[in-house]
């Protein structure tokens, strides 16, 4: 929205209506040691024209790189309807639907983003969204030690393919509520089983399944949902919502499916905007829906039999007593998740099918180009979506700066957070990259590498 200054007339007007004689008496409470005469460092004010000039100019030095870039955030193509539709008056101003009435067409949106949300996780109940996936998955711990009644442990077995992100996001919020995360290890880019079955008879509240992991690859979700319901524990899935187009949805994983599915939103119309705003997504079995937190839209019908739309529940601490209360989340991504909805809304399921299949073949691509060239290998055999480890023969990091003086984001260095891997790199190929930019992209890395392409 456009800045407009109040003009000194109107100052003096609204002091006078208060009855001050200048602005500093309404801070009169504020002790004088901790006032300051003024802000250093700031440039001096500038119109609007100059200033737009100045942010175009700094847009423009970011340049519009190619990006091969994952590892949670994901360079999609986004529809110019679906922000244009969201940002429109009644859905970018609109508040919080207390008054059912005066908002039916917000609480039409959330419902069909709900809707939409359990079908592609093949479970029961979406809420209105979450601030981002990170928290969504802390909340999902939880969930899941206030839900399994029939077990009272505090411990989540996680595994190290689990986002680094989410993982100490998770441990920072969990801690304080004696929530224990339990590593599991890798073997080979999925999760260990020899390692887990170890763990048979140590109380777990619930078992958390990233598939695809933060490595990309795909996980043994049968086996591992099966083995955590034999032990009486919760299954939490971490998802990317595009990926649930072409691979199972949690909700039929194993016998009887997770118990509970959260992820990060942002693959659905959100761009990338140099890290958020992004929205979080909860889905959960019926059994399950009173410790979900957050809001959920229900559809009904009034005395004529007309449709309508309400919030059905409100586990927020706001409404109930904070002793009783789910949550300490007060509200969700309203706006962003209306562009998401909207976003597959216009895509439907044979768009969003059409969008992973994509990905999944061009990542394929990627791979198959950079494994040519000498000194860079696969890591893992298990198959992938649309993210892969490529080992190259030297440190990453200064592969990835040269990479990005000629104009392309290499991919991710897993050093920091996986170590063990040596000189590894997540690659990632969405539909937005086609066979002349992962062309370029492994005819530069040849002549880093001093090899032919």
């Amino acid at each position: 929205m456009p800045f407009i200054p109040h003009t000194e007339k109107d100052v003096a007007d609204m002091l006078a209506r208060v009855g001050v004689d200048n602005i500093s008496q309404l801070f009169e409470e504020i002790p004088p040691a901790l006032r300051i005469a003024g802000l250093s460092g700031i440039a001096p004010a500038l119109s609007e024209a100059e200033i737009s000039r100045l942010m175009q100019t700094r847009a423009r030095a970011d340049g519009e790189p190619l990006c091969f870039l994952g590892a949670g955030a994901y360079d999609h193509y986004v529809p110019a309807a679906v922000w244009d539709i969201a940002t429109r008056g009644e859905f970018y101003s609109a508040y919080t639907p207390y008054q059912a009435e005066a908002s039916q067409g917000t609480l039409q949106v959330v419902y069909e983003f709900q809707t939409m949300l359990a079908s592609l996780t093949g479970l029961d109940v979406s809420n209105a969204s979450l601030y981002d996936g990170a928290t969504a998955f802390a909340e999902a711990c939880l969930m899941a030690v206030r839900a399994n009644r029939a077990n009272k442990s505090r411990r989540i077995l996680v595994p190290r393919l689990l986002s680094p992100v989410f993982r100490d996001v998770a441990r920072g919020i969990l801690s304080g509520q004696k929530v224990e995360l339990v590593e599991l290890p890798m073997l080979d880019g999925q999760t260990d089983m020899a390692a887990l079955a170890s763990m048979a008879g140590q109380p777990c509240a619930a078992v958390a399944i990233q598939n695809p992991t933060f490595l990309g690859s795909l996980d043994k979700v049968d086996e591992l949902t099966d083995w955590a319901h034999a032990q009486g524990a919760l299954v939490i899935a971490v998802t990317n919502p595009t990926s649930l187009a072409l691979l199972k949805a949690p909700g039929q994983w194993g016998q009887t499916g997770a118990d509970i599915a959260c992820g990060e939103g942002q693959p659905l119309g959100v761009p990338m905007s140099s890290g958020g705003p992004y929205f979080g997504f909860m889905v959960c079995r019926q059994a399950l829906v009173r410790q979900m937190p957050g809001r959920i839209v229900g559809r009904t019908v009034d005395r004529e039999d007309k449709p309508g739309f309400t919030l059905t529940l409100q586990a927020r601490e706001q409404h109930i007593r904070r002793s009783r209360a789910t949550s300490n989340i007060c509200t969700n991504q309203g706006l962003i998740a209306t562009a998401a909805t909207i976003y597959m809304s216009l895509l439907g399921s044979a768009g969003l099918r059409e969008v992973a299949v994509s990905c999944n073949a061009n990542t394929h691509a990627l791979v198959e180009a950079l494994t040519a060239i000498p000194g860079v290998t696969r890591l893992f055999a298990a198959p992938f979506f649309h993210e892969a480890v490529l080992q190259l023969d030297r440190p990453v990091a200064g592969v990835l700066a040269a990479l990005s003086a000629q104009g392309i984001l290499g991919g991710y260095d897993l050093s920091a957070d996986y170590p063990e891997l040596g000189d590894a790199v997540l690659v990632c190929a969405t539909e937005t990259r086609g066979a002349a930019d992962i062309a370029r992209y492994a005819a530069e890395l040849a002549k880093l590498l001093g090899a032919k392409a």
